[in-house]
């Protein structure tokens, strides 16, 4: 089944894992939970030999184990969850996995963008069928987060602070009271009136929220207040960063069905290139001497992917040092002549005195494919 999806959600993707999962779970569940909150983390994090589980159960998002029950209790309350920080650390990811360790559904998903509208977070109407038999819930067309409530699972807002401010606020009302009024349908009468449509036991949000937009549209007091925030840091540990992007790097090759290793010395090349350039932002006095890129790890797995598919598309279905250079300056250089500039200097300053040392090694290629990319694009 998921060999027909370009990128397979996650309860489609581990299935299997999940079902099992379910089988053995004897733990407590709160409200309409398909796995408990230990299950969960499990599921999240992965397995070990404490667990006393027959199966290894694979780990799927590399970071604080404290950050993921934090989330995973808040879920279980009545709040909204906020997983907020820089571009690039797993946020969406993480909201993606509890939603198919919690629900076995990810997918009712509101997309915060400035042309979020209160209809994306509430309903819409069917217009032919309004027109032809007027308003009611059979021509009523329900937003994902609607949808979420009415089924007593999770619902997803991502970039929420993208949305602007009278869009979010339409959420205020949903975490507090959790029920959305339909004034349209009339006054409502009998016990379940039909212009409420109210949250089951389960329903809850996982927002996102990138730390970087800041100022772009702000959460207000009120909104504030009904989130749990987590607050996922950028991943500076090269172990687990190295996991991360092991991780992501053989689900590309998988998917792509490309045979073709990647050594170890160009990983390790990868990670020191963007601890260093981690480093030289962070010491930076001004703007313009550092790079736009948030140099996270998802950057890092793009430069590699990028790499990967160059070597297998176009060059000799073999890695090369050269290859991920020009890929990382590719990646990186997104402002003209700013980043240019300071990659020339980070190239001549900390790569090349690496290059002079490693003669005939993975550096001196690293260091001849950059200048040939910086070359170009100057």
């Amino acid at each position: 089944m998921t060999d027909n999806m370009l990128r397979a959600p996650a309860e489609a993707k581990y299935a299997e894992e999940l079902d099992w999962l379910e089988s053995v779970d004897d733990g407590p569940k709160p409200f309409s939970w398909r796995l408990s909150p230990r299950m969960v983390r499990l599921f999240v994090l992965g397995s070990e030999r404490a667990d006393g589980l027959e199966r290894e159960i694979s780990q799927k998002w590399f970071g604080d184990r404290a950050f993921v029950e934090r989330a995973i209790v808040t879920l279980a309350s009545d709040r909204g969850l906020l997983l907020i920080g820089d571009p690039g650390t797993g946020k969406s990811w993480l909201a993606e996995l509890l939603s198919a360790a919690i629900s076995r559904n990810s997918t009712l998903v509101v997309q915060g963008t400035a042309g979020t509208t209160e209809d994306h977070i509430k309903y819409a109407w069917n217009v032919s069928m309004v027109i032809a038999k007027g308003q009611s819930r059979e021509s009523m067309i329900p937003s994902p987060i609607m949808t979420a409530m009415e089924r007593g699972v999770i619902g997803r807002f991502e970039e929420l602070t993208r949305a602007t401010s009278d869009v979010q606020d339409a959420l205020i009302s949903i975490l507090s009271e959790k029920y959305v009024s339909i004034p349209e349908l009339g006054d409502g009468d009998g016990e379940i009136p039909e212009n409420i449509v109210f949250a089951q036991p389960g329903f809850s949000i996982i927002a996102t929220a990138n730390s970087r937009d800041r100022g772009v549209n702000d959460l207000s007091s009120a909104l504030k207040r009904r989130f749990n925030f987590v607050r996922i840091p950028v991943v500076t540990n090269k172990r687990s960063e190295a996991e991360i992007v092991r991780f992501r790097t053989s689900e590309l090759l998988r998917r792509h069905q490309i045979d073709l290793e990647v050594p170890p010395s160009l990983l390790d090349i990868l990670l020191q290139s963007f601890a260093d350039l981690r480093a030289a932002s962070a010491s930076a006095t001004s703007d313009d001497e550092k790079l736009e890129s948030a140099l996270s790890t998802a950057e890092q797995i793009g430069v590699l992917e990028d790499a990967i598919l160059h070597s297998q598309f176009f060059g000799d279905r073999v890695l090369g040092a050269g290859t991920l250079a020009g890929s990382l300056v590719s990646s990186l250089a997104r402002r003209s002549p700013e980043d240019l500039a300071i990659l020339n200097k980070f190239w001549h300053g900390v790569v090349e005195p690496r290059g002079e040392k490693d003669k005939g090694g993975p550096w001196e290629d690293f260091l001849n494919g950059g200048r040939e990319a910086i070359a170009t694009l100057s």
